[in-house]
């Protein structure tokens, strides 16, 4: 009933006037440039808040328009934050500039929020991007390997992973109650033993990896990369996963004698 009112009374305001399709775009512009200037803002105050300096302008924008993104309730600016932060202490302990590591952290998933959206990867979008913006090649193949798409040619690479996955699979940083959680890494797992010469199946990395075990006498290694694909492309198929799952096939053959 309140809502025939509301849509009578605004059908009324139309008709006598009182509300107009100019004043209307007028303060959706506004509105856009409040949120735009806000996205801005954030950028900003992030970077100020982490010690990081010297990104591009447009960097700095799509750090911001981080915080309107969210992968399964985890909100990508503070995944972000967090793993720049992580990227940060395990650089220091191991060495190596933490600055740095703090800033691949920070732009790792810089792919995520691009103005459009073109047909590639996140990881290698944002390598692409940072890479337009001037940032360093460590820094570049550090945001593009987080996901193994491309090769690791530094320890900043690893790092970043190893982050991204413990800021993204740590208990409460993700919206999946335990049972879907279990169910996911079982299905993964059991989509895999569906298929011949699978011995067995492990879901690892909280299901970001799947590590298949063939038998050497039933698969070539030829037939271990066309198996890989086909796993991926009905994982693609079947299943709602969050980030990406990495495939790998391991064919070995062993031979075992005793001495007595």
């Amino acid at each position: 009933m309140r809502r025939e009112i509301a849509r009578l009374s605004l059908h009324q305001l139309v008709q006598d006037g009182r509300i107009h399709p100019a004043r209307i775009e007028e303060v959706v512009h506004k509105v856009r440039k409040q949120v735009e200037e806000e996205i801005i803002e954030t950028g900003k105050r992030t970077t100020i808040d982490l010690g990081i300096h010297g990104l591009h302008p447009d960097l700095i924008r799509m750090i911001g328009r981080m915080k309107y993104r969210s992968s399964y309730g985890q909100n990508l600016l503070q995944h972000s934050r967090e793993t720049a932060n992580l990227c940060a202490i395990m650089a220091s302990e191991l060495g190596l500039n933490p600055k740095k590591a703090k800033r691949a952290g920070l732009l790792h998933d810089i792919g995520k929020v691009p103005d459009d959206e073109p047909e590639l990867p996140h990881a290698l979008l944002g390598a692409k991007l940072a890479d337009k913006y001037k940032e360093k090649p460590d820094i570049v193949n550090a945001i593009g390997a987080h996901h193994d798409e491309e090769e690791m040619t530094t320890l900043l690479a690893p790092i970043v992973q190893v982050c991204d996955a413990i800021s993204g699979a740590r208990p409460g940083a993700r919206r999946e109650i335990v049972e879907a959680y279990i169910k996911r890494l079982n299905d993964l797992e059991q989509l895999a033993l569906s298929y011949p010469g699978v011995l067995k199946t492990y879901a690892i990395q909280a299901g970001r990896e799947l590590r298949v075990i063939v038998g050497a006498e039933k698969i070539t290694d030829a037939e271990t990369e066309s198996l890989s694909n086909e796993i991926a492309k009905k994982i693609q198929d079947e299943m709602t996963y969050p980030g990406q799952v990495k495939i790998t096939v391991i064919r070995e053959t062993r031979a075992v004698a005793f001495a007595k």
